[in-house]
């Protein structure tokens, strides 16, 4: 879920990286916050390039629906055909609103198509405001359904916070959808490709960092404790703990590529996506599956 200039499914960089120790390295904070969580590889399944390189959510209404996947199979002509060219992780809210993340190459827009219960889809357009990246990585719905997450590429020290288009009755296809608040975090995050919520006030979110120096391992899984639940009316800060480096298993020698993050609430599962490097992204890239403990 890069910016225009990274449309790939994953880069390559020489050396094939060992999967790191599951201590979690832990940052200060000015404030208390909630102890990190310890999350436990427990499986995995075969990621397909082309359909589930980005992202993926749960989704709980209607009851028994599948898991759902978004990669560059996904998008429908009639999308990108009118420059929406990238989709990134996807959320859906507990009500049964699903919510896909669009970027174009250019331009001063992002998108949000959006799946309503009845399943009619629509779509709200957000326009950039001043210093917002183009890019539109992932989006995450927060637990009361109203307000809606999202973050950009790079390093960053925030997260945008949008009232939940669909959902949050002030929104509508036919306006911008605007930010309403600020996520303030303590500890600046990089590359990071898709966030959900485990809690009222607690994400996991997977990072693609490349370089390792803000954490001391690269492509880490990070939890970011907020201060209070995002309501749209005033920012809020976010403590940011990694918790440890996100599997990194191929044939391939190269650079992985950390995907999109779910959080299933009824099972207590996190699956996050990972692609492998080269050739390898077509034969062994994986979704893994862990619960705490």
């Amino acid at each position: 879920m890069p910016a225009p200039a990274r449309q790939r499914c994953h880069a390559a960089l020489a050396g094939l990286v060992t999967l790191a120790t599951a201590a979690v390295v832990s940052l200060s904070a000015p404030g208390p916050a909630a102890a990190a969580d310890t999350w436990t590889e427990t499986g995995s399944d075969h990621a397909r390039a082309l359909d589930e390189s980005q992202g993926l959510t749960s989704v709980e209404v209607p009851a028994g629906s599948p898991n759902r996947y978004t990669g560059i199979g996904t998008i429908p002509i009639s999308v990108s055909g009118r420059g929406w060219n990238h989709v990134g992780d996807p959320d859906a809210s507990y009500n049964g609103y699903y919510i896909e993340p669009y970027q174009q190459d250019s331009g001063n827009s992002k998108m949000y198509r959006v799946q309503a219960p009845d399943g009619t889809w629509s779509e709200y357009v957000h326009t950039l405001g001043p210093g917002e990246a183009l890019n539109n990585s992932w989006d995450a719905v927060s637990p009361d359904g109203q307000w809606m997450l999202s973050g950009e590429w790079g390093t960053m020290n925030r997260l945008l916070v949008f009232p939940t288009p669909g959902a949050n009755p002030s929104t509508s296809p036919s306006a911008n959808l605007p930010q309403a608040s600020t996520v303030n975090l303590d500890h600046a995050v990089r590359d990071v490709q898709g966030c959900d919520f485990s809690g009222p006030t607690t994400l996991l979110c997977s990072s693609d960092d490349p370089d390792g120096s803000l954490f001391g391992i690269t492509k880490p899984l990070l939890q970011i404790d907020l201060s209070a639940p995002p309501n749209g009316s005033s920012d809020v800060t976010g403590h940011v703990t990694a918790l440890r480096q996100l599997p990194l298993r191929s044939s391939c020698s190269g650079t992985f590529e950390a995907e999109g993050i779910d959080y299933d609430r009824r099972t207590g599962t996190l699956r996050v996506i990972v692609m492998s490097p080269g050739f390898c992204v077509l034969t062994d890239s994986k979704t893994y599956r862990f619960t705490r403990g």
